[in-house]
């Protein structure tokens, strides 16, 4: 009957996966920009290594999300 079904369930929803990309950024901009910063302070470069590692981290994490979550 009817009220019997119980809903199927997917493998995974689309909230998971959304905050799945969106630690992945984060995660890649905040390990790589301390990486920067970290090498920054060593050399006294004025900031713009930090910058350097904040976007790598970004473009790196932006890899994650396409290569794991991508269809």
């Amino acid at each position: 009957m009817a009220g019997n079904q119980t809903p199927k369930q997917s493998g995974s929803s689309g909230a998971n996966e959304g905050w799945a990309a969106v630690g992945y950024l984060i995660s890649g901009i905040a390990v790589w920009g301390f990486v920067g910063w970290l090498i920054d302070e060593w050399l006294n470069a004025g900031g713009i290594i930090t910058a350097i590692g904040c976007v790598l981290g970004a473009a790196g994490g932006i890899y994650l999300v396409v290569k794991r979550l991508g269809a």
